[in-house]
């Protein structure tokens, strides 16, 4: 059955009943115009200024002849101003394109140019990279800058951000359909070019508010109030954590750079709720309270994820933030996080877990040959769920392998257990095959970062002539120990925990891990050093 929809105006049907990120936002300024949405430094944004700057930018973009799903390039930091054009563009049907602003020159100019991209924003600060990028990216050809700038960059007109989110007229109505794409995110690209990954207006819609339930993001007169310090340009801080308070009528509190006392400091001054960091991240907050303790009590939701936490650390989270719930979420760019969340019970039933799939999403473990395995057998785990992609944009090949038998293919290994929960074994590509035995790095990780005078940890394989790959733990130690000694104890330890053949046969001492933005191991960068 079918609606007759032959007298009514397409438009007016569409703004009736559409999923649309840029409608939220109105619908959460009408309920709480006054309420701040955004802390940006100093400045403090109400939802009311938030929709009608992002309805500013909405016109000015759409003013600047941009068509209906073009992607707008956004090389911007963490500011209160890049969630108003990116919900700018949300309203008028274009394409928010968040961009790694930390990627080299020319990784960024190979995006621009496979999204086809013809529009840069980018903040003043980043002026030198757009000086770099331009001379190879021809079709650029709007370029708007946030803060002061030259006339012209590598030939190209400046124009100023802030005549884009002035630019006045009437609320933006324009067609957009539910599964329109509203983001494009490139992946990390560590493995052969980065893939851009379309997301629907549907698809975010309901990750945001599966998020909200799993994260316990309040709606009411007691609002959720988020810091958050990782980039915006990654799914994990726009797409898990930001957009599930903002639709929800919450605050979120931008707190970058890191600095420990400082957002120990936020947290007791803006009675922040939530939080989600990495592990390292959560080690210097402890010892940073231990020194100069704060009131944490406000929080409620510590989140963790990117990698694991030994039980010691955990230990100490739990310490430090006493009302809060310590858990894990997982996910990745092309399946919206949290596809599987921790519920609060598990941080000590099931703390090596990953937790159950959200609501909205389906986890299954799939054999190489495309069947289902019954619960406890381990294998390849999918998903199904409207967290899902759209699809990988230009590039039919790799659309054919994500979505094989009906199912998104994560490239992660695990296994489900009988009460629905997703253990995580290692990546694909991680798995080591040592001596005829596959090796989950993970498991070695978790072991190597129980180790005294271990602070960080990561496990490799290595060629080896006798074994095909060898088990390398590269480690960085702490202020307690010498570095010199640390294999020996590494390796120790390990020996009283893990099976012979997972015992790492090196051990690396390094002051330094390589790491993306969002604080993931560089595993690629560590074993070309090695090999190299």
């Amino acid at each position: 059955m079918k609606p007759d929809l032959s007298l009514v105006d397409p438009l007016q049907y569409n703004l009736a009943g559409r999923v649309n990120l840029g409608d939220q936002l109105s619908r959460v300024a009408l309920m709480f115009p006054d309420r701040i949405a955004v802390v940006d430094g100093d400045r403090e944004v109400t939802y009311r200024e938030l929709r009608d700057t992002a309805q500013a930018c909405a016109r000015g973009l759409l003013a600047r002849g941009l068509q209906h799903q073009q992607p707008v390039s956004l090389l911007m930091g963490n500011s209160v101003d890049f969630l108003a054009t990116f919900f700018g563009c949300a309203t008028s049907g274009l394409v928010a394109m968040p961009v790694n602003v930390v990627l080299a020159p020319d990784d960024i100019a190979w995006i621009l140019n496979d999204a086809e991209s013809t529009t840069v924003v980018a903040d003043a600060p980043l002026i030198p990279l757009l000086e770099a990028v331009l001379p190879n990216t021809p079709a650029i050809r709007t370029v708007i800058v946030r803060g002061e700038a030259p006339a012209a960059i590598a030939g190209r007109a400046v124009q100023a951000w802030a005549d884009l989110a002035a630019t006045p007229g009437d609320p933006v109505e324009v067609v957009v359909d539910d599964r329109d794409t509203v983001q494009c995110l490139y992946t990390s690209g560590t493995t052969a070019r980065p893939k851009g990954v379309l997301i629907s207006h549907t698809s975010l819609t309901v990750s945001s508010l599966s998020n909200a339930l799993g994260l316990g993001t309040r709606w009411g007169s007691e609002p959720t109030v988020l810091a958050n310090v990782l980039p915006l340009f990654h799914t994990t801080a726009l797409n898990t954590l930001v957009m599930p308070v903002l639709f929800l009528g919450g605050t979120v509190v931008l707190a970058s750079p890191f600095v420990p006392g400082d957002f120990l400091d936020l947290i007791e001054q803006r009675r922040v709720t939530t939080i989600m960091l990495l592990p390292m991240m959560y080690a210097a907050l402890v010892a940073e309270q231990r020194a100069h303790p704060r009131d944490l009590s406000s929080v409620t939701m510590a989140v963790y994820g990117m990698a694991p936490m030994g039980t010691e650390l955990l230990d100490a989270v739990d310490a430090a933030f006493p009302n809060a719930a310590v858990i894990l979420g997982s996910g990745q760019t092309e399946c919206i996080p949290a596809t599987v969340l921790q519920w609060p019970e598990h941080r000590h039933s099931a703390s090596d877990s990953w937790g159950p799939a959200a609501p909205t999403v389906a986890a299954r473990i799939m054999d190489p040959t495309g069947d289902l395995c019954p619960a406890g057998e381990t294998g390849e785990i999918v998903y199904r769920g409207p967290h899902v992609m759209s699809g990988y944009w230009n590039n039919a090949t790799a659309n054919a392998t994500a979505f094989a038998h009906g199912w998104f293919h994560s490239s992660d290994i695990g296994h489900v257990d009988d009460a629905g929960v997703v253990w995580f074994t290692d990546r694909l590509k991680d798995i080591i095959k040592t001596g005829g035995e596959n090796v989950s790095s993970v498991a070695v990780e978790r072991v190597v970062l129980g180790a005294p005078g271990v602070a960080e940890a990561t496990i490799i394989g290595v060629p080896d002539d006798r074994w095909g790959e060898a088990v390398c733990a590269v480690v960085v130690a702490d202020a307690t120990v010498d570095p010199a000694t640390l294999p020996d104890q590494v390796i120790a330890h390990a020996k009283s925990h893990l099976a012979g053949f997972q015992v790492p046969k090196k051990v690396l001492v390094v002051d330094a891990m390589p790491k993306t933005a969002t604080g993931k191991v560089q595993k690629h960068v560590l074993r070309a050093s090695l090999r190299g």
